[in-house]
C-alpha cells in the first residue's frame, strides 16, 4: 500500500471499554449518560479539603475484577485501564492469545500518573523513614506503566507509549493510534486514557488555582457546563480504551464497526499555563486541521461532543469557536455534566461517547444546564436525550499548557 492510500485508509472503532463514574461497562455508562444525572458526591477520601466532592467510579472492586494478586500490584490508574481494556477486547471479539502480538500497539493518555502510589510513598517516607518506602512506587507512579501493564496483560508487543498532553491526552492518544494504523506500523491498536487523580495533593492544588466548583453543599449540581451559574469543574477518575483497526481488516474478520475515526488535528495556544486563549485561535487551528484531515466541510458537522469543562473561560471560548467555525449549527453536548472532569482520561471517554451517539442516533443531554449562559449561542442539548441521526461529529479536548486536540468521527458507510 502506497503512502497516499495509507493516509486515506478508514480506521474503525471496533471495541469500546469504559470504567467511569457513570458505571463499569459501556452499557451502564450509556444508560446513565442518557439520564442526564450527575455522578458527583461527597468524597471521604478528600475529607478536610476545602472542596471535598468528586466523581468516583462506583463499586469498583479491583480484586474481584482483576484478581487479588494483580490488583495488589497495580496503582488504581492501571487497574481502571486494565478493566476497560478487557471490556474493549471482548466487545471487539479479539483474543490476545490468538493475535500476532508484535503487530498490536498500545497508546494511552494520562496527565498525573499513579498519584495514590506517590502520595502513599511520600507519607511513608516522612512518617516511617526511607527504608519503609515500597519499591513498587517506581513501577506504579510513572505514567508509562499504564501502557506497560496493558502490554503485559494483553500480549500487545508492538509500539507501546503513553502521551501526556494534559486534558487533551486521550484524544491525542487516539489520533496517534490512528496514524500508526494508517502508516502500516500496526494492525491493531488499543488506544485511550486512564486517570486516577483523586488524591489530596492534586485536588488541593486544583482548588488553589480556582479550577474546582465550590458547590460542596449540593455536589450533584456542581458540574454544569454552559450554564450561566457554572463555577468550575468536578474532578473525576476514569478510563476508556478503544480497539482501533483498519476498517477493511475489521470487516474481513466480521468485526463490528461502532464508528470511523477520520480526522485528527492538534495545536498549541502558546498563551498561558492554565487559561485558554480567549480568542480560540489555537483550538481553531486544531479543529480546522482535523476537518481538513477528514476532508470534511465545516458545515457537514452535525454534532459536537464539547470539552465543556463547566469553567467560565473554557465554555465561552469553545462555544464561540463552534459558532464561528461549524456553521451548520451542530447539536452540542458536554458529558462532563454527568461524569465530572477526568483530566487526561476525559477525551478518550468522550470519543467513546461520541461513537455511541453516532451508533445509537441519540445525543445525551448536558446535565445541570438550567439556564444557558446568554453569551453562549450554540445548540446545547439539555433536559433529555435528543434523537438525531449523526453522520459526522467532532470531539474536542483542551488542556493546561495550551494543548489542543480534536478528532472527527463519522458513521460507517459515510465515506
Amino acid at each position: 500500500m502506497n503512502e497516499r492510500a495509507r493516509r486515506g485508509t478508514p480506521v474503525a472503532i471496533t471495541g469500546i471499554g469504559l470504567v467511569t463514574p457513570a458505571g463499569i461497562g459501556t452499557t451502564a455508562n450509556w444508560e446513565r449518560l442518557l439520564t442526564g444525572r450527575s455522578t458527583a458526591r461527597r468524597d471521604p477520601g478528600l475529607a478536610g479539603l476545602p472542596v471535598d466532592i468528586s466523581c468516583r467510579v462506583p463499586d469498583f472492586d479491583a480484586a474481584s475484577l482483576l484478581g487479588r494478586s494483580t490488583a495488589w500490584r497495580l496503582d488504581r490508574v492501571s487497574q481502571l485501564a486494565l478493566v476497560a481494556a478487557k471490556e474493549a477486547l471482548a466487545d471487539a471479539g479479539l483474543d490476545p492469545e490468538r493475535w500476532d502480538g508484535p503487530r498490536v500497539g498500545i497508546v494511552m493518555g494520562n496527565a498525573l500518573g499513579g498519584t495514590a502510589s506517590y502520595e502513599a510513598a511520600h507519607t511513608t517516607y516522612h512518617q516511617e523513614g526511607a527504608d519503609q518506602v515500597s519499591p513498587l512506587v517506581m513501577v506504579n507512579w510513572p505514567v508509562n506503566m499504564i501502557s506497560g501493564y496493558l502490554a503485559m496483560h494483553c500480549r500487545a508487543l508492538g509500539p507501546n507509549l503513553v502521551v501526556a498532553t494534559a486534558c487533551a491526552s486521550g484524544v491525542t492518544a487516539i489520533g496517534i493510534a490512528r496514524d500508526m494504523l494508517r502508516s502500516g506500523l500496526c494492525d491493531i491498536v488499543l488506544a485511550g486514557a486512564s486517570e486516577a487523580p483523586l488524591s489530596p495533593t492534586p485536588m488541593a492544588a486544583y482548588h488553589r488555582m480556582g479550577a474546582l466548583s465550590r458547590r460542596t453543599d449540593d455536589p450533584e449540581s456542581a458540574s454544569r457546563p454552559f450554564d450561566a451559574d457554572r463555577g468550575g469543574f468536578v474532578a473525576a477518575e476514569a478510563a476508556a480504551v478503544l480497539v482501533l483497526e483498519r476498517e477493511g481488516d475489521a470487516r474481513a474478520r466480521g468485526g463490528t464497526v461502532h464508528a470511523l475515526v477520520t480526522g485528527f488535528g492538534a495545536s498549541a495556544d502558546g498563551h498561558h499555563a492554565s487559561a485558554p486563549d480567549p480568542t480560540g485561535a489555537g483550538v481553531e487551528r486544531a479543529l480546522r486541521a482535523a476537518l481538513t484531515d477528514a476532508d470534511v466541510a465545516p458545515e457537514a458537522v452535525d454534532h459536537v461532543n464539547a470539552h465543556g469543562t463547566s469553567t467560565r473561560l473554557n465554555d465561552l471560548m469553545e462555544s464561540r469557536l463552534i459558532d464561528r467555525v461549524l456553521v451548520g449549527g451542530p447539536s452540542v453536548t458536554s458529558t462532563k455534566g454527568v461524569t465530572g472532569h477526568a483530566l487526561g482520561a476525559a477525551g478518550a471517554i468522550e470519543v467513546a461517547y461520541t461513537a455511541l451517539t453516532i451508533e445509537h442516533g441519540l445525543v445525551p443531554p448536558t446535565a445541570n444546564l438550567d439556564k444557558l449562559d446568554p453569551e453562549i449561542g450554540v445548540d446545547v442539548v439539555a433536559g433529555a436525550p435528543r434523537e438525531q441521526s449523526v453522520t459526522t461529529a467532532t470531539s474536542h479536548s483542551f488542556g493546561f499548557g495550551g494543548q489542543n486536540a480534536v478528532l472527527v468521527l463519522q458513521k460507517a458507510g459515510t465515506r
